[in-house]
């Protein structure tokens, strides 16, 4: 997948795209109509097979102006600046089956309140869980139902500026508001509607919210892309602001016995999108690059950084399929047949970037995807776009980065919060 844009205005000092040389774009005094590849967040994403509704009201994008953006580079890849988070945990919830309170079915949103209170959104309980400083249980909020402040699937859950609660629920998406003392303020229905949740984004300190869309596509023979729309919404869920259009990796189907599968070519790159603050931070997996935004979607800092990237070779490929049938053992069935299928296209290059975070001190996190057998951890940029230092990967979902903290769920095993200490380079 890669950056697509159209110049509305030339100038002929500025290189073209898609090669998108962001180090040109400082001294470029033209507005561009970019065209995103975005894929969701690690909860709101579509499983391969998964049934959902297309839910475009529109296909024209916005154009986002570059003029004045910062250009920042570095080359994190010389640099042996390393963060590490603490081997223990400094906080644990969710490992006391015998309390309802500080057990979840799954964990479906994590965050920290100004007074190192935890917020959990758990998803069968259908509501959010406020925990102190020590773990102990103060209050929750939200029931299952239809009303306000009622969830049908609580998804993701985000503290904005005076610990404001913000809680996604679906379908259709929608927030409900609640003080860090648990008084529901409001609901915020988006107008237009949103059939499924949101596929990235998260909400900003004056309310407003960075929303996406999907089409899946009708073709089967891999020769459309998947495609996204990202939009903002003001604090009453109207449509403020977009959509800029993003194309996802080639899709298509695979037959693996009497069904089929409808997937991606494998090893595409996947954007994705986070918004925190005052910033929307998006990233592009076939580039090294995290361009950041504004809360009135001016382009404001454009941070890029050197990796040579790795190739996409036969013995990767192998490796994956090896590593997907051991993985799956037994439970081995068509749609895996389908999956590791040699009519499944096959991207040239792995992607640079899976994931971009905001963390709550206004560090840029980066997670470089991994290669078949390597992790290859996160990067850390500062506020002002240098380059801050190298995390190992972790055997856990990131929900949260802090100035001192992280806060983590494992990837197996019972669905519990974790925090950590989260320590700079020695």
């Amino acid at each position: 997948m890669y950056f697509v844009a159209r110049h509305i205005l030339t100038d002929t000092h500025c290189h073209s795209l898609p090669e998108l040389n962001m180090t040109a774009l400082n001294c470029c005094s033209h507005v561009l109509l970019v065209t995103l590849v975005v894929l969701t967040a690690a909860c709101g994403g579509q499983q391969p097979g998964e049934r959902v509704a297309t839910d475009l009201p529109h296909e024209e994008s916005v154009t986002l102006d570059t003029t004045g953006a910062e250009v920042v580079t570095s080359a994190p890849l010389n640099s042996d600046a390393t963060c590490t988070i603490s081997e223990e945990p400094t906080l644990v919830i969710g490992d006391n089956e015998y309390d309802d309170n500080q057990w979840f079915s799954v964990i479906r949103g994590i965050a920290r309140l100004s007074d190192e209170s935890i917020v959990v959104a758990d998803h069968s309980a259908a509501e959010v869980r406020i925990y102190d400083r020590q773990g102990r249980h103060l209050r929750s909020m939200g029931r299952s139902g239809e009303g306000p402040g009622e969830f049908r699937q609580p998804l993701g859950v985000w503290v904005t500026a005076g610990d404001t609660v913000w809680a996604g629920d679906f379908r259709p998406w929608r927030y409900n508001v609640f003080t860090a003392e648990g008084e529901l303020v409001r609901q915020v229905n988006l107008k237009p509607v949103y059939l499924n949740s949101s596929r990235g984004g998260g909400v900003l300190d004056n309310g407003f919210t960075i929303n996406a869309r999907q089409n899946l596509g009708r073709k089967s023979d891999f020769s459309e892309r998947l495609s996204f729309f990202v939009e903002v919404h003001d604090s009453n869920g109207n449509l403020t602001d977009g959509p800029f259009k993003m194309l996802g990796p080639r899709q298509g189907t695979i037959r693996g016995g009497p069904s089929t599968l409808r997937t991606s070519e494998l090893f595409g790159s996947r954007p994705n999108i986070d918004a925190l603050g005052s910033t929307i931070a998006l990233v592009h997996g076939s580039k090294p690059e995290v361009v950041l935004l504004d809360q009135k979607l001016n382009v404001k800092m454009i941070l890029r950084y050197d990796d040579p990237g790795q190739n996409v070779t036969d013995a990767h490929v192998r490796a994956w399929r090896d590593n997907r049938r051991e993985r799956r053992g037994d439970a081995w069935d068509e749609y895996d047949d389908a999956a590791i299928s040699p009519d499944r296209p096959v991207a040239d290059m792995f992607p640079y970037i899976s994931t971009v975070k905001i963390g709550r001190d206004g560090r840029i996190w980066v997670k470089r995807s991994n290669l078949p057998g390597e992790e290859r951890g996160w990067l850390a940029f500062g506020a002002d776009g240098g380059f801050v230092c190298h995390l190992a990967a972790m055997p856990s979902y990131v929900w949260e980065f802090g100035e001192d903290y992280v806060l983590l769920e494992p990837e197996e095993g019972t669905p519990t919060v974790r925090m950590h200490e989260l320590k700079p380079p020695s």
